[in-house]
């Protein structure tokens, strides 16, 4: 099969590359715009309490005030707030709102803005926007809405001795923005140029550093085209972190490979064959690895669809698709490049051609040959060792930490916390709603003490009816910052607990809210580990029996992959608890780790096995063929590593904790992966099973052995 498609490459060269620029033009001229929200309450099922709660909110009280934008006030001298101040503040808020009144652009967000009175010890005062009829306060139209109140409110409080600082979600869906903007500007000049000066450092030639910018970034213009067409085809919900994570992939898979392919065609080049024949062969013998590689991370992708979160159901096609084009074009696109320019492709190197003498990985592959034991308990050790750190992971689902420290929002919130609870910004929303008639008066005030008693509550406002008495909502801010862990676990327990057994007979109490999102989020996350993993898991298992025709080596295979995983995360906790000294990590970071470190891990598995089970076809006992396969296959597996771990490192630029973290792990994870577990553990246990390790088939057999069997097989 990729004989044929190298000769139908070789063969055409011009037309596939004639039909990847048309696919490419097309798909960018018609493709809608590629999107994503903040708004976690759009990633969870309906019947969570968090979105029940919004939709009585919504059924119940339709014409409610829900704050978009928070405005908060303080001196510049950071003394008291005067009366005159104030009085000032409310003239700066009852301007803002005529604004809203009049601009087009606030008016389709905000609909009034209005004062609240200072805090008790008089450092600040809030002034709140409201959001208008079907405005979420987390699209576009509200990250222009919010840049124009920040704009309008500037020259208000000028010579006033006033600060206005704006937070809230139009604010910080702004500043999220930017932050991205910012951070995917960052990561992909910091991954191109990683690329070009590995590539260069590998291979010596200016034309071999550029083809995988130029080609993968056709690929990706197709890629992207895709996935928004299918995130609109099924309503999908894109996290604000996908556009910086396909740009990793992109690039990151796309150069592996690539480099899987070139490896294979210097070295059929420097046989002596020529460039057509050359092509043909790479394609014949490391296509099939490339594409079961790229099976099983498409297949582990795709997985996500399985998620009760509509973040990984976005993201997990949105990945697959991604490699899937990235594949075709490693095995179409790049092949039809490199028979046009022929040799011209290791311009200006001259010693492209010559075998490098004293390798060392023939010098590793050696002393594993002779000692797989010493080599396999060495690295199922160091992974062990680093598995244990990862019983240290504590979750953490502070949001808001993912926005960097400088942004006004993120300052907002401090200067808000001088005078109020952290919990103002962003309040409980706790809805009663009756079974039966109408809700009585009498009733509210009992339930709103009771409320406010509940640990992890500041205060609980009095409730308000809904105009047919069926339901009621009470406001309650507590006492930490709404994203914080101390806030979610008391919302989880006390204040959940609370809402739930003093609502009165026939009601049935829903607690709302950011906050209350975030406990269920993590709910579904705990679900989704217990289904996502395993069938990831089990389908790649499927892929690797399939490739090598073995019940065995899928086993140790997939082990050490899970090896690999724990590892990963285990440092993760040494690097950023320990002794960067945050208090967590991000609670989606496993689920991240996973998917890359078992997906592209899998990929380096592929890779040295699949070269592995060649060198025994040439007849190599186990031993040798180990020793062989590292010769060969490590030089692709270490830069392929080098140049994915770099990629997935410059994330670590992106400046805030969630991107710093998810950074550091997945780049230590496919380091790992490529130089702990497909360079030792692999070859050493396949060294070590011996021909057992493709049982039942008989993968390592020669085709002298192959044609014996089978003839006594028909004789039998």
């Amino acid at each position: 099969m990729f004989a044929a498609l190298g000769r139908f490459v070789t063969r055409f060269p011009w037309l596939v590359i004639g039909m990847w620029i048309l696919l490419a033009v097309l798909v960018v001229s018609f493709a809608p715009k590629l999107t994503s929200t903040q708004d976690e309450s759009e990633f969870l099922p309906k019947h969570y309490e968090s979105i029940r709660a919004a939709q009585v909110q919504q059924d119940q009280f339709p014409s409610q005030f829900q704050p978009g934008a928070i405005m908060v006030f303080d001196r510049t001298d950071g003394g008291k707030l005067t009366a005159a101040d104030s009085t000032k503040v409310t003239e700066i808020v009852t301007a803002l709102d005529g604004a809203i009144k009049d601009e087009p652009v606030l008016k389709k967000v905000f609909s009034q803005a209005v004062a609240q009175p200072p805090s008790q010890n008089g450092l600040v005062q809030l002034g709140v926007a409201g959001l208008a009829k079907n405005a979420t306060g987390f699209d576009t139209p509200a990250m222009d809405a919010a840049k124009q109140l920040r704009k309008d409110a500037k020259p208000l409080v000028k010579d006033t001795g006033l600060r206005v600082q704006m937070t809230g979600a139009a604010p910080q869906q702004l500043d999220s923005q930017e932050s991205g903007n910012k951070t995917l500007a960052i990561v992909g000049l910091a991954t191109v140029l990683l690329i070009i000066v590995l590539l260069a450092l590998i291979f010596r030639s200016v034309i071999i550093c550029l083809m995988p910018v130029l080609t993968v970034f056709v690929a990706s213009q197709v890629a992207i085209g895709l996935i928004a067409w299918a995130n609109q085809a099924f309503s999908l919900k894109a996290d604000s972190s996908i556009e910086v994570i396909l740009i990793v992939v992109l690039y990151g898979i796309g150069t592996d490979y690539i480099l899987f392919f070139l490896f294979r065609y210097r070295e059929q080049l420097r046989r002596g064959a020529d460039t057509k024949a050359s092509v043909v062969h790479a394609l014949e013998r490391a296509g099939e690895a490339i594409a079961s590689a790229g099976g099983a991370v498409i297949v582990a992708f795709m997985a996500l669809i399985l998620s009760s979160l509509s973040i990984f159901r976005s993201i997990g096609p949105a990945l697959a698709i991604a490699v899937a084009v990235t594949l075709v074009a490693a095995l179409t696109l790049v092949p039809a490049v490199v028979t046009l320019l022929g040799r011209a492709l290791f311009f200006p190197s001259k010693k492209y051609l010559a075998e490098p003498e004293g390798a060392r990985f023939a010098a590793i592959g050696r002393r594993l040959g002779e000692r797989p034991a010493v080599f396999a308990a060495a690295s199922g050790l160091v992974l062990a060792v680093l598995a244990v750190f990862a019983l240290g992971f504590n979750p953490t689902f502070d949001f808001n930490s993912s926005l960097p420290k400088g942004v006004e929002s993120t300052k907002a919130l401090d200067t808000l916390q001088k005078g109020l609870p952290s919990g103002a910004t962003d309040p409980l929303t706790v809805v009663l709603e009756s079974s039966g008639g109408s809700l009585a008066q009498g009733d509210l005030g009992p339930y709103q003490q009771a409320l406010a008693g509940a640990q992890g509550v500041a205060r609980a406002e009095p409730g308000v009816l809904s105009r047919n008495g069926r339901a009621a909502t009470f406001s309650v801010t507590l006492s930490h910052d709404p994203g914080s862990d101390q806030a979610i676990a008391d919302v989880k327990g006390p204040i959940r607990d609370t809402a739930h057994r003093a609502a009165p007979s026939g009601t049935t109490a829903y607690v709302g809210g950011t906050t209350s999102v975030f406990v269920d989020m993590n709910k579904a996350m705990n679900r989704d580990y217990s289904v996502v993993f395993p069938v990831a898991a089990l389908v790649i298992m499927l892929i690797l029996a399939l490739l090598l025709r073995s019940l065995v080596a899928p086993w140790y295979l997939m082990v050490s992959v899970g090896l690999g995983f724990a590892a990963t995360l285990g440092a993760t906790v040494i690097m950023i608890q320990h002794i960067k000294g945050d208090n967590g990590l991000i609670f989606l970071l496993p689920i991240y780790i996973y998917l890359f470190v078992v997906a592209l891990g899998t990929d380096y598995n592929i890779l040295m096995i699949a070269r592995l089970r060649e060198e025994a076809r040439e007849g190599r006992n186990p031993h040798d063929a180990a020793a062989e396969a590292v010769k060969h296959a490590g030089p692709t597996i270490a830069a392929a590593g080098v140049i994915l771990a770099g990629t997935f490192g410059s994330l670590m630029l992106g400046g805030n904790s969630l991107i710093v973290s998810m950074g550091f792990a997945l780049s230590f994870g496919i380091f790992t992966a490529a130089f702990v577990m497909a360079m030792f553990f692999t070859p050493s246990l396949t060294a070590l099973i011996g021909h057992a390790a493709w049982w039942p088939g008989h993968g390592d057999e020669t085709e002298a052995e192959h044609e014996a069997r089978m003839t006594a097989d028909v004789r039998g």
